[in-house]
């Protein structure tokens, strides 16, 4: 079956070529479990499991809306999809209740070093976040270094005065400072992974 981006790109997973790459790593080796090849969707996938089974937070990813083009029908009570795209998501990936509060949060990665580039974000992920903390819900962004290995908790309300700073004609990306000093850095651990219930806890006093 074959999948498609919203741009016509196909998709090619990337599963296969990652479960390589760390086994690669092992060999020969003790293995680093900071450094596992694990994307940030995983990290985060791991860390609401975590957040779920412990009895924490209800936190899930919202699924990736598909249009199926190409169906086939061998049999009368089967179907086969052969073709279909990924449509863009209108909103954020992540929601869910935390201590009664509502929880909105979309996850970046980047492979820059000194800045996050804002292209990574959509009009409609930035009216989306705005209009969740206009109803008092608690809405953020997972910034991820991929290649200094180092990820930020980013409130939505900081990241809309950088956006609002690139349409009013300012760069168009967030400096590695600027993410420092208005961020919170989380650290990696084992479980959770990325634990940014415990940022939400030090910003709500929620704990």
């Amino acid at each position: 079956m074959n999948f498609h981006y919203p741009n016509g790109k196909r998709f090619v997973p990337k599963s296969s070529n990652m479960e390589h790459a760390v086994r690669k790593s092992q060999k020969g080796k003790n293995f680093v479990y900071s450094n596992r090849g694990m994307t940030l969707e995983e990290d985060l996938n791991e860390t609401n499991a975590f957040y779920l089974e412990s009895g924490i937070a209800v936190i899930h990813k919202k699924p990736t809306p598909v249009q199926i083009v190409n169906v086939d029908y061998p049999k009368r009570s089967a179907a086969v999809i052969r073709e279909a795209y990924f449509k863009q998501a209108s909103t954020t990936d992540y929601n869910g209740v935390y201590k009664g509060k509502y929880i909105d949060f979309e996850a970046k990665e980047t492979k820059f070093t000194t800045s996050f580039p804002l292209k990574n974000f959509h009009s409609h992920q930035i009216s989306h976040m705005s209009s969740v903390l206009d109803q008092g819900g608690i809405s953020f962004v997972i910034l991820s270094f991929t290649a200094l290995s180092e990820v930020f908790l980013l409130e939505a309300s900081r990241l809309l005065d950088f956006w609002s700073r690139m349409e009013s004609g300012g760069r168009k990306s967030i400096t590695k400072d600027e993410v420092e000093q208005s961020g919170h850095k989380i650290i990696f651990g084992f479980r959770p992974r990325i634990d940014y219930i415990k940022v939400i806890d030090y910003l709500y006093k929620l704990s």
